[in-house]
């Protein structure tokens, strides 16, 4: 079993859930620890066990209950986003809160607390999850929401599927008027300006993003571009949906020192010539990298990290300027920066990643000790600042700097299931 940076490939005991009535016995009766596995979007260890057991809940995909006129969903935990918008969009609603696939289980989302483009808007995902039916590896069962067991809610909700096995939720969609995107996309040529587009548009638009060129950090400039959007009414017909599949994994990076500046600059003047007002399908707007099946293979056998940090408001400038111009003077990283401030709404977990400021989430090759060291000095800035690390994306950040970043977590430990451990856990809380 692998997760999605493909890092390593390990053995496990994979305990296949299908009927959620039946799931408390089936988690009971495997050997502990255990941890839920989903739908293997996590970049890092955080659904990894290895040579322990797995609880595959891809096979919990039921609807349990939909009612089209209020946007009240019930279904169970491994049904994914994607199914979950070809259920509701023909009835005018859409997810509140969407990370950039499709292929996350809701349960994914909930045990994450994920976030999206619209974080200073709407939150992050678990702000809109009304109730959920919580599995202990004890045969206890627990319901809890926002009115009911409080208390486990907020640890669940971004708990990292260490408090028990989410296996089914309700949740509470939101209104749109069809699948389309009215999007304004801006070029900018330094992070002033791109803190001031963020300013402007976190006030009138409910999206808001950018890609950043993460090698042309120069003299304290960099370049990217701006992206925000709406949903919007339209009488278009929406295209047909294309995927494609990286067919093989090479055996070496084909993002690497030598293809990045071209691809980053290709980008870049293209997204430039096409500047301005456009309406795009939602598909293209939320979840471009979903065009490709296993996109993740183009980063080669060895696989490859997610650095993604978040940096307080007070020192963000400072911050994401030196953690950029470490990442272009190294020579690595990816096309796919992404750049993003996140709003003053509060958590709703007690692990929950955002705070008030910047976010950047960066891609890169597994280079071995090289990328490490990197990590290192990328650290010791977000650390500094008083920021800190994105669990779903991680794969090595240090016990100390998660414990620095996430103050609430001894108050978290009184909820851990005994039974629940995984390779993250382990690495960043002992056990």
């Amino acid at each position: 079993m692998s997760s999605w940076g493909r890092l390593s490939a390990e053995p496990h005991e994979v305990v296949a859930l299908s009927q959620r009535r039946s799931a408390a016995a089936a988690v009971a009766r495997s050997a502990p620890p255990g941890i839920a596995y989903g739908n293997g979007r996590s970049y890092g260890d955080a659904c990894l066990n290895a040579g322990g057991v797995l609880w595959a809940t891809r096979g919990l995909d039921r609807f349990i209950a939909w009612n089209p006129a209020d946007g009240e969903l019930e279904c169970e935990a491994g049904v994914t986003l994607g199914e979950v918008i070809e259920l509701a969009l023909p009835h005018g609603w859409f997810l509140p809160v969407t990370p950039g696939t499709r292929y996350v289980t809701v349960g994914g989302a909930i045990a994450n607390d994920v976030h999206g483009k619209n974080h200073h808007a709407a939150g992050c995902f678990g702000e809109h999850v009304e109730q959920l039916t919580l599995v202990r590896t004890d045969g206890t069962e627990i319901v809890c929401g926002p009115g009911r067991e409080p208390d486990w809610f907020a640890a669940t909700v971004g708990g990292l599927g260490l408090t028990g096995l989410i296996v089914s939720a309700r949740l509470r969609l939101r209104r749109v008027p069809g699948p389309w995107i009215d999007v304004e996309s801006t070029p900018f040529d330094s992070l002033d300006e791109f803190f001031a587009l963020s300013e402007q548009a976190s006030s009138q638009r409910e999206y808001t993003v950018s890609w950043v060129d993460c090698g042309a950090m120069r003299d304290g400039r960099t370049r990217g571009i701006f992206f925000a959007g709406d949903h919007a009414p339209s009488s278009r017909t929406a295209p047909r949906r294309r995927v494609r599949r990286m067919p093989v994994t090479p055996p070496w990076s084909l993002v690497n020192r030598a293809t990045l500046p071209a691809l980053n600059s290709l980008y870049f003047h293209g997204q430039r010539l096409r500047r301005g007002a456009q309406v795009q399908h939602y598909d293209s707007f939320f979840y471009p990298l979903d065009g490709v099946l296993e996109w993740n293979r183009l980063y080669g056998r060895r696989g490859f990290y997610q650095y993604q940090c978040v940096v307080p408001e007070a020192a963000q400038r400072a911050a994401i300027a030196e953690v950029l111009s470490l990442i272009a003077r190294s020579g690595a990283g990816s096309f796919l920066a992404v750049l993003k401030t996140f709003g003053p709404r509060p958590a709703t977990g007690l692990l929950s990643f955002p705070l008030p400021g910047t976010t950047l989430a960066i891609d890169f090759a597994n280079g071995g000790a090289a990328t490490l060291e990197l990590f290192d000095r990328l650290d010791a800035v977000v650390a500094g600042a008083g920021g800190r690390l994105y669990p779903a994306k991680d794969a090595r950040m240090p016990m100390t700097l998660f414990k620095s970043g996430f103050p609430r977590w001894s108050e978290f430990e009184a909820f851990r299931d005994p039974g629940i451990s995984s390779q993250m856990s382990r690495r960043i809380a002992g056990h």
